[in-house]
């Protein structure tokens, strides 16, 4: 039984596992923030760009 506590002990494999879990929700708290913060602003930008390609297209 100690055997098993002692390794169990030093075994750090889900820390680690557990770390990249921990940057990947972090990456995605940043981007979907990026996406709330920037998304009006893109959304007109593209609205922008697609009345000039249709008026372009005499449509």
């Amino acid at each position: 039984m100690r055997r098993f506590i002692s390794r169990f002990h030093h075994d750090d494999r889900g820390a680690t596992s557990l770390e990249y879990g921990l940057i990947i929700s972090l990456m995605f708290l940043v981007f979907l923030s990026a996406l709330t913060a920037f998304g009006n602003t893109t959304s007109g930008l593209f609205n922008g760009a697609m009345n000039a390609v249709r008026g372009a297209m005499g449509g």
